[in-house]
C-alpha cells in the first residue's frame, strides 16, 4: 500500500519519521527542515511519503494539490496538534476529524455572519456544501477506534472569549486547526481516501502556554500513526 502523510511541521512526525526506513535522498531535505519536497520511505511492505506543507491552510491546500496530482496513493492522512473546545477532548486526546469548514470565510453584515451559501457564491460542484466531510472512513481500526469529531480550520487560532462563543454558537466545533479544512478539500478534489487524524494539545481559550500538552500530544499522536501504516 502506498500512503501519502501529510503535516504542518516536522516536529508534529518527527518521532514517526525516526522509525521509518528512507528509500531516497529526499530525507536530506527532511533534515534540512525545508517544508514541501515529499521524503519517501518504507514500513514493512508499505512504501510511505511524507509531506510536510508549512503552517496554514494556503501552504497546505497547495502543497497537497501538488503532491496528490502526480502521484496516486491508496490513503492519505493529515497528521497534527490541534486545540479542543470541548472538555470531553482534553490534551493528550487523539481524534478523527470528520467534518471540517472554515468559519471565516464569507462576509459581515453588522452583527451577522454571512456564509458563502448565504451569499450565493458557492459553487454547485464544490466538494464541501458549506463543510466537509469525510464520507468513507479508513477500514484501519487505528483510525475507527478514535473519537470522531467536527472541526473548524482558521487563519487565527481563538485567544478571546467573545470570538470563542460566538464559533462555538455558529459552527458547534470540538477542535481546530490551522490546516484540516485545506487538506480535506484537496482529498476530496482529487478523489483519494484520507483522515484527518489529531491529537488535542491544548484547550481553546485565552492563550495560556503553561497549560498545553503538546510533547504528550505529539507522542499520542505518532503511537496512533504508526498504528495506522501496521494496519494498512
Amino acid at each position: 500500500m502506498r500512503l501519502l502523510l501529510v503535516a504542518a511541521t516536522d516536529l508534529e512526525i518527527a518521532p514517526l519519521v525516526a522509525r521509518l526506513t528512507p528509500v531516497s535522498h529526499s530525507l536530506e531535505r527532511w533534515a534540512s527542515f525545508a517544508y514541501g519536497p515529499r521524503a519517501s520511505f518504507a514500513h514493512g511492505p508499505h512504501d510511505v511519503d511524507i509531506l510536510v506543507t508549512g503552517v496554514g491552510m494556503t501552504a497546505t491546500a497547495a502543497w497537497s494539490a501538488r503532491v496528490l496530482a502526480k502521484q496516486s496513493y491508496d490513503l492519505a492522512v493529515n497528521l497534527g496538534v490541534c486545540g479542543s473546545f470541548d472538555p470531553a477532548y482534553p490534551p493528550g486526546t487523539v481524534v478523527n476529524v470528520m467534518t471540517d469548514c472554515f468559519p471565516e470565510l464569507g462576509a459581515e453584515d453588522g452583527e451577522q455572519f454571512l456564509t458563502l451559501q448565504e451569499l450565493g457564491l458557492l459553487r454547485p460542484d464544490d466538494p464541501s456544501d458549506g463543510r466537509l466531510v469525510n464520507r468513507f472512513i479508513p477500514p484501519h481500526t487505528a483510525i475507527g477506534i478514535l473519537p470522531r469529531v467536527n472541526g473548524v480550520t482558521v487563519n487565527t487560532v481563538h485567544g478571546n472569549e467573545d470570538s470563542i462563543a460566538r464559533v462555538v454558537e455558529r459552527v458547534k466545533p470540538d477542535v481546530e486547526s490551522m490546516e484540516g479544512a485545506a487538506f480535506m478539500y484537496a482529498c476530496l478534489v482529487s478523489g483519494v481516501r484520507f483522515a484527518q487524524v489529531r491529537a488535542v494539545s491544548n484547550m481553546v481559550e485565552k492563550r495560556n502556554r503553561a497549560a498545553w500538552k503538546l510533547a504528550e500530544a505529539v507522542a499520542a499522536l505518532n503511537d496512533v500513526a504508526l498504528r495506522i501504516i501496521e494496519q494498512a
